[in-house]
Parts: structure tokens; C-alpha cells; sequence
């Protein structure tokens, strides 16, 4: 592969957030991985990364929505038999894990940048959520 190509790959990661990818090329494998803003763990053999959600503050009507921070599959919780990370009436703490979303084949945690009581869940477990989707809304 081009030097020039790998650049063209690495300006999109940027340009879309993205924290890895994997170009396969004429039987050979490229993988591309940067730093994510948040610190990375490791969750079952899987990458992990805890991204900031983007939020929306209504002051008018005391809800707070929480939005998708990029493109990917929106997961409730850790498995499809688990108990969900956060449910209808559940207060959540700043800090708290609200749900995953696989990009790439990369786990990010979307957790709470503030505390309230989740009011909807928008998204269902396995949809893909585009950047911007609201994916929970919060009571203040």
C-alpha cells in the first residue's frame, strides 16, 4: 500500500473519530490505530473505549437528550441475555455506563455526563445509530 493511501485512510479515522480501521489489500492487512480521547480497557478480549456523549440540555422542559458521539451499533447491554446498563426509571450518576457502541469492531462505552433519572431509550438493542442519534433521555 501507498504511503499516500495510508495518509488518506488516517485523515478519515480522524475526520470521522474513529480510534481504529483495517484495510485489506492484494491478501495483505493494514491496521490503523490511534489513541482515543478516553483511556482504553480491555472488556473480554475486546477493545474498548469510553466515548463522551454528545448532550443536549432543554431548559425549558428539564430534560437532557444524549446523543450518539459517531456511527455504529448501539448496545443496551453486554450481552442479549444480560440485564441492560441503564432502564426506564433507573437514576444514573455522572460517570455511570449507559451503553455500547460498536464501531469497527471496537467497543465504546457511552456513559453519563450527568445525573437523572432515564426517562426514553430511543435506539433498540442491535440498531444501527447514526452520529447525532438520541439515544437516551434524561430528567434532570
Amino acid at each position: 500500500m501507498k504511503e499516500a493511501d495510508i495518509r488518506k485512510y488516517a485523515g478519515l479515522m480522524q475526520e470521522l473519530g474513529l480510534t481504529g480501521l483495517e484495510i485489506t489489500e492484494d491478501n495483505k492487512v493494514v491496521r490503523l490505530e490511534r489513541s482515543a480521547p478516553a483511556a482504553a480497557k480491555e472488556t473480554e478480549n475486546v477493545n474498548a473505549f469510553s466515548a463522551p456523549a454528545a448532550r443536549e440540555v432543554n431548559e425549558n422542559d428539564g430534560y437532557i437528550s444524549v446523543k450518539s458521539p459517531m456511527v455504529g451499533v448501539f448496545y443496551s447491554a453486554s450481552a442479549e441475555d444480560s440485564v441492560p446498563y441503564a432502564s426506564i426509571g433507573d437514576r444514573v450518576k455522572k460517570g455511570q455506563l449507559l451503553c455500547i457502541i460498536e464501531a469497527m469492531k471496537l467497543m465504546n462505552e457511552i456513559i453519563a455526563e450527568d445525573e437523572g433519572i432515564i426517562s426514553e431509550i430511543c435506539a433498540t438493542n442491535g440498531q444501527v445509530v447514526e452520529f447525532g442519534t438520541v439515544l437516551f433521555r434524561i430528567k434532570r
